[in-house]
């Protein structure tokens, strides 16, 4: 069955009642199965979830973190609050014996999206054509299972936010270019912190089918990939000056998949980790405007009440396809599991898991 025909199996099996349950019934599903399955059932947790949801993981965390959690433990069931491309890292990870699932289907990633695997196959091979063999390709994390095996079989590793610098410091030993997928502002902002010149940095095109770049080809070492996260890019230069002249105390904190104009102007960039640690460690008192997504911002105010802390942009909201994600999806897949009826299975087919796998590891024994 096609990715896109679960979908619509999703988006139409749904029973209604679920839809129509308060949340207190709701709860109760969800607390009945978590008790009656035990430790059989493991649910990691994006901090990018909503409250509710979160209230029930039994570990939050990013996606790589939240994968290897799952991999470490003894659960059959692994029931992924996430999207679709953490569910396919859990599944790469975790032993044959260990089943993942994600509540609702339709939770993607724009970003992983903006790179599908017949896009870079094309691209690699007009690069390599242009550049010959000097480019080694890397991906984030966020991407899909078959674009971690395409860099796999090429080579080339993954990357997280948080290890991004060590990991294209890795890249640049074994090739004197890198193709960066599938986020550009994070590789661009990376590799600006190593101190290559923006200059020396092209862009591809995937729709288009072309490489932006306007000097002599030589002079190329990173070759970022046109993709974005649609939330963190709506984060905005007005944003950072509107803050400066309203709260002049304030520290502004971003991720690295925002703008290099907007992380420029920021005070601190880092993963959602870092942004975390950096806000829990923080001054009582100290203030604070966060670039990054909002249900995770507000939990930093609720459970930080001792700082002032805001969303660097007032109108942004949470992340759309995460929060597909929501309580009646979770007390159904829940709710099957517990009637040994289980539904939205995530499976990645052998060969990618092989080679995916060897791009995961390339970056875990560094």
């Amino acid at each position: 069955m096609s990715l896109l025909q679960q979908i619509e199996q999703s988006v139409s099996q749904i029973p209604e009642h679920y839809k129509q349950m308060d949340q207190e019934r709701l709860n109760q599903i969800i607390q009945q199965a978590k008790d009656e399955l035990g430790d059989e059932l493991f649910i990691p947790g994006h901090h990018y979830q909503k409250d509710e949801v979160i209230a029930f993981a039994d570990a939050r965390g990013d996606s790589l973190e939240l994968a290897r959690k799952s991999a470490h433990t003894s659960a059959k069931h692994i029931v992924f609050c996430g999207v679709h491309f953490m569910a396919e890292t859990a599944d790469i990870l975790s032993a044959e014996d260990q089943h993942v699932y994600l509540p609702d289907l339709r939770a993607g990633c724009s970003m992983a999206d903006m790179a599908d695997i017949n896009q870079t196959e094309r691209a690699w091979e007009r690069l390599t054509e242009q550049l010959g063999d000097t480019i080694l390709p890397m991906t984030y994390v966020n991407s899909t299972a078959a674009i971690k095996a395409f860099v796999g079989k090429y080579g080339g590793a993954t990357t997280t936010s948080s290890n991004c610098e060590q990991m294209m410091t890795w890249a640049f030993s074994q090739k004197e270019r890198i193709l960066f997928l599938p986020d550009q502002h994070l590789g661009r902002n990376t590799a600006y912190d190593l101190g290559i010149p923006l200059e020396h940095m092209a862009v591809w095109d995937p729709i288009l089918e072309i490489l932006n770049y306007d000097g002599d080809l030589e002079d190329i070492k990173v070759i970022l990939w046109k993709g974005h996260c649609s939330v963190h890019e709506n984060f905005t230069v007005p944003n950072v000056e509107a803050v400066r002249d309203e709260h002049p105390n304030m520290s502004v904190i971003v991720h690295p998949e925002c703008k290099r104009e907007v992380v420029e102007l920021s005070d601190d960039a880092g993963s959602t980790r870092h942004i975390i640690q950096t806000i829990e460690a923080a001054p009582l008192g100290s203030e604070w405007a966060i670039g990054t997504e909002m249900n995770l911002v507000k939990r930093l105010i609720k459970e930080n009440p001792d700082k002032h802390i805001i969303s660097l942009n007032p109108h942004m909201c949470p992340c759309l396809t995460m929060n597909r994600i929501d309580l009646p999806h979770l007390a159904w897949c829940l709710d099957s599991l517990r009637r040994g009826e289980p539904i939205n299975r995530i499976t990645v087919d052998q060969a990618t898991s092989d080679q995916a796998t060897a791009a995961l590891e390339r970056m875990l024994n560094r």
